[in-house]
Order: C-alpha cells, then structure tokens, then sequence
C-alpha cells in the first residue's frame, strides 16, 4: 500500500488522469442505466399530435412503469389516453419483438386508444371504442380532450371497424384530419405491448409550455 501512495506521489499527473477516466466511466454508465431503466427524452417531429404536442417539442418519457413490469415478469400496459413512444423499426434488445425493416421513423410517438378484445369503430368522422363495460360504445377521446386547443382534434378521418388483438393496442395521433398522422387507423396497425419505449410525462422544451401529462 505504501509502495502504490509513494507511486502516485511521484506522478499526480498520472493519479489525476486515472481519477479522470474513473469519474467518465461513472458518467457514462450512470447515463446509460438512466437511459436504459429510467427516462428518456425525444423531439416531437410533425403534426400528427397537434394541438396537445407540436413538432420540436421536447418530451421526457419514463422508463420506470416499462422496467418495473419486466421486473415483475409481465409486459407493460398503458393507460387509455396515455400518449406514449413506441419503437417502430429495428432496435436490439427485447424491444425487437416484431418491429418492422425498412422504416423512417424508428420511434412514434401517439396515443392509447383501445386494449385487446375491444372493438374500434372510426365513422362519420367520429371514434368509438367497444367492450364489455360499453357494450353502446363511448368516445376515449372524452377522457383526454381539455379543450379545443389541447387534446385529440374532434374530427377523425377514415373508415375503420377492427378488434384490437391479444397483446396490442391501438393508438392514434390527435390530429386526425385528413392524413396528418399516420397511426393504427390508416396503415400502421395495432402496437404490439413489447414495443413500447413508456408514456410521455413531460414536456420540457418550450419552457413557455412546459407541462406535466
């Protein structure tokens, strides 16, 4: 012990830089089990979630439900209105589970809309969602809806009569006009449970609008 102080003694500049290279590798590792288990942050890109979240807003999406749920042995399941990320395109881990080759977007960001075994029902520009509890339907969007300026738009274009499969949802953008998102309605189907990254609990960026979901 006394040979290894005498040693660093003589060379503290070798003593700093290895205090240097210990104190990045916390860093780093710190940031990687935080990104991996905690939180995440991601640019919103478009307006597919207009006019509750706009394109380049910044939003923190939390890791812990996702972690704790794999922890206990069981996927993880949102809640209806939740606005969540999800993957989208080939990333590794256990987040592979059916995703798809060859997309643009890797992540999507959109919100909880119906759970396995309910039926969805989009018709004369309006959603409804169908289940046991609902055998007449009822409008998720009334759950989430704050005002004409927060929350899914009234409208919701297509024609669309589906029931939602074991161990996915259906989710959508809240601009539903005309083609401005591209979601479980139109072309991008139900989200298998396994790909979800977690939901939304923050924006932080513009600070003007930052907000708690």
């Amino acid at each position: 012990m006394d040979n290894k102080l005498k040693f660093f003694q003589k060379h503290p500049l070798l003593k700093d830089a290895l205090s240097l290279l210990v104190f990045a590798g916390c860093v780093v590792g710190g940031t990687v089990l935080l990104n991996a288990f905690v939180f995440r942050s991601y640019n919103v890109v478009g307006v597919s979630m207009e006019n509750t979240l706009h394109g380049e807003d910044r939003v923190i999406v939390s890791r812990v439900p996702v972690t704790w749920s794999h922890f206990l042995g069981h996927e993880y399941a949102p809640e209806r209105g939740q606005i969540i990320v999800f993957a989208n395109g080939p990333v590794s881990g256990p987040l592979t589970c059916g995703v798809k080759e060859d997309v643009q977007d890797q992540y999507i960001i959109k919100r909880v809309i119906a759970f396995p075994g309910e039926r969805v029902v989009v018709k004369n520009g309006e959603l409804k969602v169908y289940n046991k509890d609902n055998p007449k339907g009822f409008s998720p969007d009334s759950l989430t809806r704050v005002s004409d300026t927060d929350g899914p738009k009234k409208f919701t274009e297509g024609e669309v009569d589906l029931v939602v499969p074991t161990g996915e949802i259906f989710v959508s953008g809240d601009n539903r006009e005309g083609s401005h998102s591209f979601d479980s309605r139109n072309g991008l189907g139900t989200i298998p449970l396994c790909r979800i990254i977690g939901p939304v609990v923050f924006r932080l960026w513009p600070f003007s609008h930052a907000r708690f979901f």
